[in-house]
């Protein structure tokens, strides 16, 4: 049972994360910088993402209810963070060097959160915690969400080889389709939240 169910969390969170549909996103935010702090940017992203998942996996139904935030709410918060990013992406400005800069703030967001560790890793994580039934269950959880997180340090740690290729031109042609993507990802999202708010509005009457 515990191998089925690492094996069922595992492909639920790598779908969700999507490593290769990251790739031209983590490329786009990271391109222009040195390879050394590209490198930098991909663990401090997945440690960030791993930090996040594990904490909602432990207390996110307390924590939210402590805060009164709904899911949809989270779903909708990660949506219009996505759509600044992508604003950015799209009108040049995170080509701007002083923005480039600051790694870490990439790293952060949006990569890290809301992207790896966003809406759908979150709810699905929450979810087979609530289904688990001890600690042989939880510990396959969390080896499946460390594996996990493992396989996306691994795709985004060796794009350099891609930056290689790709050169500047190509870089920032991959920005411009990377903001394209993440605008289309941001209003899914938020469009996903109103659907859930109007669902549960006309349930409650």
């Amino acid at each position: 049972m515990g191998i089925k169910l690492f094996g069922e969390v595992f492909l639920t969170l790598l779908v969700i994360t999507d490593p290769p549909g990251m790739m031209p996103i983590f490329l786009a935010l990271t391109g222009p910088l040195p390879a050394r702090e590209r490198n930098r940017a991909a663990w401090q992203a997945v440690a960030l993402a791993l930090g996040v998942i594990v904490v909602f996996a432990v207390a996110g139904q307390t924590l939210l209810a402590y805060l009164h935030v709904s899911l949809p709410a989270l779903q909708a918060a990660g949506g219009l963070l996505l759509v600044l990013v992508a604003l950015e992406l799209l009108t040049g400005k995170a080509d701007d060097p002083e923005q480039q800069s600051a790694t870490a703030n990439i790293a952060l967001v949006p990569l890290g959160t809301p992207l790896l560790a966003g809406p759908g890793a979150i709810v699905a994580t929450m979810l087979f915690v609530q289904r688990a039934g001890g600690p042989v269950d939880y510990l396959q959880i969390g080896a499946a969400i460390v594996a996990v997180m493992v396989t996306v340090w691994l795709v985004l740690r060796f794009s350099g080889v891609i930056v290689k290729v790709l050169r500047p031109g190509g870089i920032e042609v991959l920005t411009r389709i990377a903001g394209l993507l993440l605008a289309a990802i941001a209003v899914q999202l938020i469009a996903d939240a109103i659907a859930s708010f109007v669902t549960a509005y006309l349930d409650a009457r």
